[in-house]
């Protein structure tokens, strides 16, 4: 039942077949507890209940499972500590994967007891403590993640005794110590991850750390190699020749060092006198509480190429965007913020804040921060992301982005699978399953949506974004722009301009606005819309009856006229007619936009009613399409 349209609750009744031997709900909306009754499903060999919305703590019951090889809970909006029950089930031979939630506390010692297990993942979670030793004993390992936590100490010497371990990555946590020596003798490890930790040291050079590409140890300021140390051999004679010149030499270096150091803060403590007026005291509070890990300006000048304007991606209202490598791995997307712009250090705060608080697929993953002195002085803040290959929805709506093989640009399919993308940030974000309560984005437009490789839709820059929570809305603690309102023009909704809060209300505005302009192709600030005429307004009077008058043209030319890349579904799409295209997809579609742009905050639906709507007219087009078939 994986990858379907299912929600609620998962029903109690599931329990009672006992013969059970596998279980796939992946891949739906269902919400609500893991169900204790589970535990009694003894015969299941395979559970996986992942990319759902369920909340709450991991049952103990689960570890009744006696006969249990696989175990996947990945992706969910699971709380609490992981019960020790779960690593008493030794029958654990392909997979535990419990990532992408909000699970807390310590990896218990019990994990040592999945001495047949082949992967573990415990990534983007909020767990700390350290890594148990007992993990040495995970003999059959071969894959082991625990990056994204909060988890600190020494990496544990047992790890040695993992002789097939192939993937490790314990990247963007705070691990100290140096690198133990007994992972350059894993004959089998083929990719490791330790960026962005506060490791320390000489970095081994056998083993797999002969092969540059496999390993990725950036993020670490105070890791070296042979190379950087600069060791030489010398004779007594030169030895004392070096000691002759270098005492003057170091006496003159230091006092050079401590001139510059105190000219450095004397202007830091200057520059923050100007800059606290904007939010540094939120800013220094980040930094103590370690939310991310800490890259130097240093290595954002070298993997920008000195911020050089050919890698330069985007510019924002109070920031630019550069692609950049860091150490020869894949590339990254550093927001670099204009501190003399008013709101720009509050809205790195904002950033830092909220995506510390969420967690989705559907949201542009924060990897790391800088916040430094620039070479000559000068306060520096930036972000760094995840890289999305295929830029923004605006690049594809109205620039020249186009699939390259076909030159085609966004079908009416991927305007669908985009626009349920988005729903489902929007709703995961509006829901209040996160930790810290709602959180509204404030500013939903196409260029705020990324595209990765896969065409996949994330929601990035939170600059604007307010949360929520049962006491109070924290919108008064900063200010992100010199007027009041929040967002941009043409997408605000209409309460914003006569003075109300920020709500999910607006954020469901905005989204339709934008869910039009994919389907229209225009803009709502084109110069078509003068006086009263707005796009909803245009849009509504032609819908249903001159549907195609509205409708982008390029949605409506058939499989003759424009060649297709997306494969068999989409040269499908590409052949069927016209009217059951616009009957079955893209009128519908139109639809649910018109429910979010109500004028009245009170009338348009949820982000929940959106999506649910959004997933039952894919599941009708696609049942029409093979229907229509031959």
């Amino acid at each position: 039942m994986t990858d379907n349209l299912l929600d609620g609750e998962i029903p109690l009744e599931i329990s009672y077949l006992k013969d059970l031997n596998a279980l796939g709900l992946s891949g739906n909306n269902l919400s609500g507890p893991i169900p204790t009754q589970f535990g009694n499903l003894t015969a299941l060999t395979m559970l996986d209940i992942s990319k759902n919305r369920l909340a709450g703590s991991i049952p103990k019951e689960l570890g009744h499972l006696s006969h249990i090889l696989s175990l996947d809970l990945s992706c969910n909006n699971l709380n609490g500590s992981i019960p020790d029950i779960v690593f008493s089930l030794t029958s654990l031979s392909s997979i535990l994967n419990m990532s992408y939630n909000a699970l807390t506390g310590v990896i218990p010692e019990g994990i040592g007891r999945l001495g047949n297990i082949v992967a573990i993942d415990l990534s983007y979670n909020l767990l700390d403590g350290s890594i148990p030793t007992s993990i040495g004993k995970c003999q059959s390992i071969q894959s082991l993640s625990m990056c994204g936590n909060a988890i600190s100490g020494v990496i544990p010497r047992e790890i040695k005794n993992l002789k097939g371990l192939q993937i490790l990555d314990l990247s963007n946590n705070r691990l100290v110590g140096g690198i133990p020596e007994g992972l350059e003798k894993l004959q089998a490890l083929q990719k490791l991850n330790l960026s962005f930790n506060d490791l320390k040291g000489l970095v081994p050079s056998g083993g797999i750390f002969k092969n540059s590409s496999a390993v990725d140890i950036h993020g670490n300021a105070e890791l070296y190699n042979m190379e950087s140390t600069g060791f030489r051999s010398y004779s007594k004679h030169h030895r004392n020749l070096v000691v002759v010149l270098a005492v003057p030499i170091a006496s003159t270096i230091t006092l050079l060092i401590f001139v510059g150091v105190m000219f450095m803060l004397w202007k830091s403590k200057c520059l923050r006198i100007d800059v606290t007026k904007v939010g540094t005291v939120i800013d220094d509070s980040i930094l103590k509480r370690k939310l991310y890990p800490l890259v130097s300006y240093e290595e954002l000048f070298h993997a920008t190429e000195n911020f050089n304007e050919r890698n330069l991606v985007g510019i924002g209202s109070f920031s630019s965007v550069y692609k950049a490598v860091l150490h020869d791995t894949s590339p990254f997307a550093v927001k670099v913020l204009d501190l003399n712009k008013i709101g720009a250090t509050n809205s790195w705060v904002a950033e830092c804040e909220i995506l510390s608080t969420i967690r989705h697929r559907n949201l542009v993953k924060l990897v790391t921060l800088c916040s430094s002195i620039d070479f000559t002085g000068n306060e520096f803040r930036a972000l760094v992301y995840e890289f999305m290959t295929n830029g923004s929805l605006e690049d594809w709506i109205h620039g020249p982005r186009r699939h390259e093989d076909s030159e085609r640009g966004l079908s009416a399919v991927e305007v669908l699978s985009i626009a349920i993308d988005i729903a489902s940030a929007l709703e995961y974000m509006h829901d209040g399953s996160c930790r810290a309560g709602q959180v509204v984005h404030c500013d939903i437009k196409p260029s705020n949506v990324l595209l990765d490789g896969d065409m996949t839709a994330k929601i990035g820059d939170f600059g604007l974004a307010r949360l929520h929570t049962q006491t109070c809305v924290r919108d008064e603690e900063s200010v992100s722009t010199t007027h009041n309102m929040k967002g941009t023009i043409g997408y605000i909704p209409p309460e914003y301009g006569y003075g109300t809060k920020t709500s999910t209300s607006g954020d469901v505005y905005s989204y339709g606005i934008m869910l039009l302009e994919m389907i229209t192709g225009k803009s709502p600030v084109d110069q078509m819309f003068e006086g009263e005429m707005n796009l909803e307004k245009w849009v509504r009077v032609s819908i249903p009856h001159q549907a195609d008058e509205v409708v982008d043209k390029r949605f409506l030319i058939t499989g003759s006229e424009e060649s297709s890349a997306d494969g068999q579904q989409q040269q499908q799409v590409d052949t069927v007619d016209s009217k059951l295209l616009l009957e079955t997809l893209l009128v519908p579609m139109v639809d649910v936009a018109l429910c979010c742009v109500r004028e009245s905050p009170g009338s348009r639906i949820s982000m929940h009613d959106a999506l649910s709507r959004l997933k039952r007219i894919n599941e009708k087009f696609l049942k029409s399409l093979a229907v229509s078939t031959p």
